[in-house]
């Protein structure tokens, strides 16, 4: 019988740490006792909210190269709907709408990084081909790491931090609770999603602001390769926030080693040098490039180095858990150690006999489809990638699943990146190059990425749910069904924006895949690869995780544009500054609260908004600001702005209730 008494929202205390010997977590759903979960209200909630967020996702990954976690702002709008409608006890409901919709993130992470390197190496890929890609990864993705549940989840409780999980459970706790938190992330929506609206669509005042602005810094550029640019988006901005100040230094780290040292050196050592090995486009001497340029030809693909080492070591690091849980899950098979748990409800999985005979089909389905639709009927062709696609997949699941648990992000494109490396030197190893093998490459890029990056992202569901008492069986059904509508949004989004602005316009900054464009193509061409500039990249990586400073957060600085990174640091002072400014811990912590609510409203708004400015350039709705934005005071208006927002932002966190 469906539980109908009040619920006592309240987290145990030992929900946070490690268990002590012969001590069991009790979730606030009790394990005994059966809650309303899946129904009409929380299915059609969750497909809702994967098409909206889908759609706001793939927008801002492909304009500024970052794709923010759905599950927060998600949860904020379930609880809202919830108490709207005088629903009680919909603490089970709502991890499902969450759950269901959080698929929009994890699908657009994996199609975004890849997909749009089809169009701007112009070969020819349909809605279809894009779609399966998709969805079949994500498939995948949820398959290869139920296995590990019980690993992540249960036993290595209290060990592992999950930042978002932990604030999303926070989120719909106190939302329970009765708490009034969708107002201020509303308004932060709208405030976020007016101000990037009027920018993408009027250009009222320039998104980006460089030292070019004023005489000396366009000398400085000009003659000494050295150039700070800052956008003034206020999606960024609440990025930077959530990320915190620690990673976002780590991040602009890299960015300020590459455009500061990196870059002025090559245009000093290689003044009149044309550097055209690996691609013969390249005319012009390094040292009369914009330092733009030298940063587009040359050191990025240091990054792309540094990024592919840290998935190494990210490999390395993680060997261990996937023995454990491979082990786990053969018992589990054999029919040993399931019985005991059968009984209880949260830890009720899918079968793993449907785990293994899904896979199965799955990979199955993904070879007809590499077989048919990719490599034109060419047998050994099909089983070389199916078998790359497979082994890297599963290698990856519990990398990404462990950056998730530590730090909160998944490193998916610089999986994908050595994904694409491997895949293009054994496809042209057994003899497909050119465009068939630049697109074969890439699709099997599509299903890696999204399965790595729907394993992490679930990974967070499935935590959230032990924290709460859900049903984990129910919530692994439904996240099927969630990924494949996801799928479709996004292949649709991709599209759309293809057609308003093209990929190869650089109006969308699209940076992961334009470097996976970047690599693919020489090696396909036959034309060989800047091994020594990725060899550069994977040794700072190395010694940076001897020094027990993050990889991963320095390289994707190194690689990713900085005019996106800075704002991030930005985003981590504000964070910083609005966490530590009182004396009193609590209020610290109620305005640090706050502020991830703004900074959640700024990123779903902005991001929303900028759909809708897509879709009316689009439509043919379109104004004609470039004159204005190459006068230097749309600039200065731009920095007027953002100080304006920011100031916004701080006085807003200061919550004069904060002691209630």
């Amino acid at each position: 019988m469906e539980n109908q008494e009040k619920l006592n929202a309240e987290l145990p205390e030992n929900a946070f740490r490690e268990l002590k010997e012969g001590e069991e977590y009790q979730p606030v759903m009790a394990p005994q006792k059966v809650y309303r979960e899946v129904n009409g209200w929380s299915v059609t909630w969750g497909i809702l909210m994967a098409v909206l967020f889908s759609a706001a996702a793939a927008y801002l990954g492909l304009k500024v190269g970052q794709v923010f976690e759905a599950a927060i702002p998600i949860a904020i709008i379930a609880i809202g709907l919830s108490s709207a409608t005088g629903r009680k006890n919909a603490l089970g409901e709502n991890v499902i709408i969450q759950s269901i919709g959080a698929c929009s993130g994890a699908v657009v992470a994996g199609g975004i990084f890849v997909m749009p390197a089809i169009y701007m190496l112009e070969l020819q890929a349909d809605f279809l081909q894009v779609f399966i890609a998709a969805a079949l990864g994500g498939v995948l993705g949820i398959l290869f790491i139920i296995p590990f549940r019980k690993y992540f989840v249960k036993d290595q409780h209290g060990k592992y931090p999950f930042p978002e999980a932990t604030a999303t459970t926070q989120v719909l706790v106190s939302g329970e609770k009765g708490g009034s938190q969708a107002k201020p992330l509303l308004i932060a929506g709208l405030v976020g999603g007016l101000y990037d609206f009027v920018i993408a669509t009027f250009g009222w005042w320039n998104e980006t602001v460089t030292t070019r602005m004023i005489g000396f810094g366009e000398t400085v550029a000009e003659k000494a390769k050295l150039v700070l640019k800052l956008n003034t988006g206020a999606a960024v901005l609440g990025l930077g926030y959530i990320i915190g100040l620690k990673y976002a230094f780590i991040i602009c780290m890299g960015s300020l080693t590459v455009w500061w040292l990196i870059v002025p050196a090559m245009a000093l050592i290689f003044p009149d040098t044309v550097l055209n090995q690996w691609d013969p486009t390249i005319t012009t001497a390094v040292g009369a490039m914009e330092p733009e340029m030298i940063f587009k030809s040359y050191a990025r693909s240091i990054g792309i180095g540094g990024i592919a080492m840290s998935g190494i070591i990210g490999i390395v690091k993680s060997w261990g858990i996937i023995k454990s849980a491979v082990g786990l899950a053969a018992r589990e098979m054999k029919g040993k150690g399931a019985n005991q748990e059968e009984a209880i409800r949260t830890q009720r999985d899918i079968s793993f006999k449907i785990i293994a005979f899904g896979s199965i089909t799955t990979l199955i389905v993904i070879f007809i489809f590499f077989y048919t639709g990719v490599m034109k009927f060419n047998l050994m062709h099909a089983v070389v990638a199916i078998v790359l696609v497979a082994l890297i997949a599963f290698l990856f699941t519990t990398v990404a699943a462990n950056a998730i648990a530590i730090v909160g992000s998944n490193p998916v494109s610089g999986m994908t990146l050595m994904t694409l490396i491997l895949a293009s030197v054994v496809m042209v190893a057994v003899g497909l190059k050119g465009n068939a093998g630049m697109l074969a490459a890439l699709l099997m890029g599509g299903v890696v990425c999204t399965a790595l990056s729907m394993a992490g992202s679930f990974i967070t569901d499935l935590k959230i749910g032990y924290w709460l008492g859900t049903t984990p069986k129910k919530q692994e059904t439904w996240k099927f069904l969630g990924t494949i509508i996801s799928a479709a949004t996004v292949a649709g989004v991709m599209i759309v924006l293809d057609k308003a602005y093209g990929f190869n316009s650089g109006k969308l900054a699209a940076p992961q895949a334009n470097a996976m464009a970047a690599v693919i193509k020489p090696l396909m061409s036959g034309q060989g690869a800047p091994w020594v500039l990725y060899g550069i990249g994977a040794v700072i990586a190395f010694i940076l995780d001897r020094c027990k400073v993050p990889a991963l957060a320095f390289a994707l600085g190194m690689f990713i544009p900085i005019e996106l990174n800075i704002p991030l640091l930005v985003g981590g002072a504000v964070n910083w500054y609005v966490t530590s400014r009182s004396k009193d811990a609590e209020i610290n912590k109620i305005r640090g609260d706050k502020g991830t609510l703004l900074a959640s409203g700024f990123i779903a708004g902005g991001a929303l908004m900028g759909v809708v400015s897509a879709l009316l350039k689009f439509g043919g709705i379109e104004f004609d600001y470039s004159e204005w934005w190459s006068n230097h005071l749309s600039e200065l208006l731009s920095l007027i702005a953002y100080v304006a927002l920011i100031l916004y932002f701080i006085i807003a966190t200061k919550d004069t209730k904060a002691k209630e």
